[in-house]
Order: structure tokens, then C-alpha cells, then sequence
């Protein structure tokens, strides 16, 4: 059951992670190294959309001051979940929406009794867990939307 636990954090039941890279940050054309996967979330998983979308309105009210202190339009907004019907070619994102979460700080990660994954090969792209996420504005550099930063994670 997908919930909000806190403000902008989200508790999302089942996501199919891809591109994970969350035993080992890297760094992308030589930024900070992060953890980051891409969370792929069924079209059909109204409950997830709901609370994603309630996390996201509030981390654009709560993050107003970022935005010159005026409330933004959304749809000019960048935001964190896309659909992966009209952006990736790749039949693992059909009639699904996608969000790229990363952190600087190693998730937590273990099984569904809630004991610590250490065996690499457990958790990897393509694979099913319920994840949590975070939701925060940012304006650099003349970009300004919602990010997501990377929680924990629960192999299903």
C-alpha cells in the first residue's frame, strides 16, 4: 500500500527498479558520486500516482521561496514522474510511469522480513521493491522543477 509517511516522503509499494546502481555511487560526467535507480510504477497503480502526486504539489508549495516567493505553474515545472510510454523505448516501461531517484547516501536494503541485503546479487535492475522516496524543489542554473532523492529499499 503506497503511502505518505511524512510531508514529502512516500512510501511506494512496488516499483520494478532499473538502471540500479545502489551498492556502488557513480558519478555522472564527474559529478558527486550518487546511489540512483530508475523506479518503474504501473499505469494501472492509481494509489501510487495519488500519493506521488499529493508529495510532489506539496514539495512545490514548500519549496515556493526557491521559486522568486510565487507559487509556479506545474506544467512549467520539471517534475520526477514521466511516462514511459511516450519517453523510453524499452518494453519494460510500457504502460508504466518512471521517476529517477538518487542520493548521496547508500540506501538500506533488505528483504521483505525486513533483514539487511548484503549479497549484491540479490538487488538488481529488474527485480521488485517497495521503495521510499523524498520530494524536494530546486532551481538551478535556470532549471526549476521537483526533485526525487532515494530512500530505502525493500526487495518484494
Amino acid at each position: 500500500m503506497s503511502k505518505i509517511i511524512n510531508g514529502t516522503r512516500v512510501l511506494i509499494s512496488e516499483a520494478r527498479l532499473s538502471y540500479a546502481n545502489v551498492w556502488d555511487a557513480k558519478s555522472i560526467n564527474g559529478s558527486d558520486p550518487k546511489y540512483s535507480v530508475s523506479l518503474i510504477i504501473d499505469k494501472g497503480d492509481k494509489e501510487a500516482m495519488k500519493v506521488i502526486n499529493e508529495a510532489i504539489d506539496l514539495a512545490i508549495k514548500e519549496g515556493v521561496g526557491k521559486f522568486g516567493g510565487k507559487m509556479p505553474n506545474k506544467g512549467a515545472l520539471k517534475l520526477p514522474l514521466r511516462d514511459g510510454d511516450v519517453e523510453k523505448e524499452d518494453e519494460a516501461y510500457e504502460n508504466a510511469f518512471f521517476m529517477n531517484a538518487n542520493s548521496k547516501i547508500a540506501p538500506q536494503i533488505v528483504d521483505s522480513k525486513r533483514h539487511a541485503i548484503t549479497d549484491q546479487s540479490e538487488v538488481y535492475s529488474g527485480c521488485y521493491a517497495s521503495v521510499t522516496v523524498s520530494f524536494y524543489a530546486f532551481n538551478v542554473n535556470g532549471n526549476r522543477g521537483v526533485a526525487c532523492s532515494l530512500g530505502n529499499i525493500m526487495k518484494l
